[in-house]
């Protein structure tokens, strides 16, 4: 049974003998070694017929990442495992009171339970002891960072939330030989989680549920206990970076019905926020997988409102070349000219000249001929400020023209009426801005119910 030291221990007086005892004393008495093959090569039962039945217990600690492009979650999450040993036993009694000791995993036989959902092994350092008690209950607990895949439905990105399974069974022991349950139900996993957690990250945990199911492949089954890991997406950085700036654009595009459509300030800045929205979805593929079940309400919402700034743009456009129609001069310069020719003509009588005349477009002179009779001093002044005064409206007239040709829009409304063209195309823009605005309303209000719901 081990070697046990006696010692003189006084009561009342009186020497009682006493015992102290180790663990190895119990080591010895059950012969655990890291060679005998009767604890590790077979499993721990007198007769063959009677099934281990496992106790299986997780606890999240993290939930260290969830991948949408690859769907891959990962949780930091404590495994707890717990079956008996029909070869081990022994009395506390009579070793000073020891009910339990710890001894290597390698000294006995352990399930061969492996998670379906693994993609990667996990490399982190795990406890290379385990507890035995003393009527044969070995326990088991290790952390473990599970890198494992999760079907993902970002339907409602980023209001939405993703349930991840983690799934347990033996690989070769079936039913017959391994038995599985869980060690606690619903209700105490999600509390004992909620109580261990330390990172969440975007997310937020809700609860886990377990539940029990058999695989049967060739009329043979294995039990599986399958935890399903229940989560939310803290939305409020997606809605900042992505759904708040789509908005502001979105309001900036209705506010430029307010530009003057004379111009081309209103085209340029309707094309400016098309192209910033461009590069808004390009930051949202790379957020949302390849592979999805649903198109994500995010990228119909961007599509949708994409589509309606361009379709501003090209209302833009139509309502441009239509102002643009009427706003073509009817040829001032070559009313100007006759008027300059009819001038010309009046100021060639007046003066009186009989011969050749000059004539540019903005000044006419007469030379007359040296054999015409000269004309007095005062005929001559008479005739250059008749021609100053001639010169000097021909010159406000040209002016009057070019103003009107270079700033059309600076006339003022009192001097012409809307032309036909002009008309058409602002109330094609009124037309157009009340569609617009009572669409965009109608499709904002659905898609945050359908965000919501």
């Amino acid at each position: 049974m081990g070697a046990i030291r006696y010692q003189a221990v006084h009561v009342a007086g009186v020497a009682s003998p006493g015992k102290v005892c180790s663990y190895q004393d119990v080591i010895d008495f059950l012969n655990l070694t890291r060679s005998n093959e009767v604890y590790t090569s077979a499993r721990p039962v007198r007769d063959w017929t009677h099934p281990t039945v496992v106790y299986l217990d997780i606890y999240l600690y993290a939930i260290l990442a969830v991948i949408e492009k690859s769907q891959i979650f990962t949780p930091f999450i404590w495994i707890a495992l717990t079956w008996g040993n029909e070869l081990i036993s022994w009395d506390p009694s009579q070793f000073c009171g020891i009910e339990k000791l710890s001894i290597p995993k390698e000294m006995l036989w352990k399930p061969d339970l492996f998670i379906y959902e693994m993609t990667e092994e996990d490399n982190g350092a795990q406890s290379p002891y385990l507890y035995v008690y003393h009527d044969g209950t070995v326990s088991l607990g290790d952390d473990y960072a599970v890198a494992s895949t999760c079907k993902m439905d970002v339907h409602k990105f980023p209001f939405d939330t993703q349930s991840c399974t983690i799934t347990f069974s033996s690989l070769i022991y079936t039913v017959d030989d391994v038995q599985l349950f869980p060690h606690s139900n619903s209700s105490r996993a999600t509390q004992a989680s909620l109580e261990v957690i330390q990172s969440q990250g975007e997310w937020e945990f809700l609860n886990m549920s377990v539940t029990k199911t058999k695989l049967s492949l060739d009329e043979k089954a294995w039990d599986q206990l399958t935890y399903t890991i229940t989560m939310r997406r803290r939305p409020l950085l997606h809605v900042i970076n992505l759904l708040l700036p789509i908005l502001f654009f979105l309001t900036l595009d209705i506010a430029s019905f307010y530009i003057s459509d004379k111009r081309g300030e209103k085209l340029d800045f309707k094309v400016t926020v098309l192209l910033a929205i461009s590069v808004l979805l390009l930051i949202l593929n790379d957020i949302l997988p390849s592979m999805s079940n649903k198109t994500p309400l995010i990228a119909t919402f961007c599509i949708v409102i994409f589509a309606f700034m361009l379709l501003s743009v090209l209302e833009t456009i139509l309502v441009t070349y239509l102002m643009e129609k009427d706003s073509v001069p009817a040829r001032p310069v070559e009313d100007g000219s006759q008027s300059l020719s009819d001038d010309c003509e009046k100021t060639q009588e007046e003066i009186g000249c009989q011969h050749e005349c000059k004539r540019s477009r903005c000044t006419c002179a007469c030379v007359c001929g040296a054999h015409e009779e000269p004309q007095s001093e005062q005929q001559v002044h008479e005739s250059l400020r008749l021609t100053d005064s001639q010169l000097l409206k021909l010159i406000l007239g040209e002016l009057q023209v070019l103003r009107h040709n270079l700033f059309p829009s600076d006339m003022g409304l009192h001097e012409r009426k809307p032309l036909y063209w002009e008309r058409v195309a602002k109330r094609i823009n009124s037309i157009f801005f009340c569609f617009y605005l009572i669409a965009i309303l109608l499709f904002l209000l659905c898609t945050f119910i359908e965000w919501m719901a």
